[in-house]
């Protein structure tokens, strides 16, 4: 194989402090102005998510205002690498591990929204009133295999990281510790597409319960979960293409893919916040109960 030598500033000489570098890891030297941008839009998020928490006492969606806060974490390490240091592994490490786990608090809140629709609708008719035929699972087992197999991923993607920076720093090979990270993504990426079908389908096949005032909602949680979805699908192409790829030495990608994306969908989420559209209970909801709760949201 052809070793990636890795990327110099010419305009940063390497401090070669303890904690550097021979090269700067990501590839390029981060944006200071997206890593500020990025650190405040989800700062702003996150206050709104925290407020909207307690105003709507959906505790379920407190993992929404968790990755927030990670992702305010990330991009301020970012924003060290940018300004005081790119070639700190330290820096990288605490970016990367960040704006990496962050996600999987987001679909674990999204994983939530779909059970709590699901123990609140029924199908009534011909006598019998039941969310069974929505969905060929029941919303514990959903809600528990789905975010298992996300700490699972997430264990084996950050193992994976962990080894890269370290064999890069050493100049050893990494292609053993890219597998690792790519295995991890590759079974995310499985598992959220098993996840994204099963919502498609639930709405599909609930659409005759779901009356026209929740639509904007049931949008809203679609097109979120696909730009989550799109930002895993982008680690995985990132990872798959290797470490000098196009997709891991350009920012722009970065900034396309995973920023864009992921700021969206928690912004979607604000504005079309659960608490407004999905009842904290867990009580099975007629078609003419949902009619009248979803009335009050108009």
């Amino acid at each position: 194989m052809v070793y990636y030598e890795g990327y110099i500033d010419p305009k940063i000489p390497n401090p070669n402090g303890p904690a550097d570098a021979p090269f700067i890891i990501y590839g390029y030297t981060p944006s200071l102005a997206l890593s500020i941008l990025g650190a405040t839009l989800f700062f702003i998020s996150f206050l709104l998510h925290t407020y909207q928490v307690f105003r709507h006492r959906t505790w379920y969606f407190i993992p929404m205002a968790i990755g927030t806060l990670m992702e305010i974490v990330g991009y301020i390490a970012r924003s060290f690498s940018s300004k005081k240091d790119p070639y700190n592994v330290n820096y990288f490490v605490i970016q990367y591990f960040f704006i990496v786990v962050a996600p999987v608090f987001f679909s674990a809140a999204i994983y939530t929204i779909l059970t709590k629709l699901m123990r609140r609708t029924t199908i009534v008719g011909g006598g019998h009133s039941s969310s069974s035929n929505l969905l060929p699972i029941n919303p514990r087992p959903l809600l528990s295999i789905f975010i298992i197999s996300d700490v699972i991923a997430t264990v084996v993607q950050i193992a994976g990281a962990a080894s890269i920076g370290a064999a890069e720093s050493k100049r050893r090979d990494p292609t053993t510790a890219n597998n690792i990270l790519l295995a991890g993504l590759a079974f995310q990426v499985f598992t959220f597409l098993v996840f994204l079908v099963l919502l498609v389908l639930f709405l599909y096949r609930a659409r005759k319960v779901v009356t026209a005032a929740l639509m904007p909602f049931s949008a809203a949680l679609l097109v979120a979960t696909c730009l989550i979805y799109l930002r895993t699908c982008f680690r995985l192409a990132e990872t798959a293409e290797g470490l000098g790829g196009t997709l891991s030495t350009h920012e722009v990608f970065f900034g396309c893919l995973e920023f864009a994306p992921v700021v969206v969908a928690v912004f979607l989420f604000n504005w079309w916040h659960p608490g407004k559209w999905v009842s904290t209970s867990d009580r099975p909801t007629s078609t003419r109960e949902m009619s009248i709760a979803e009335e009050t949201q108009v």
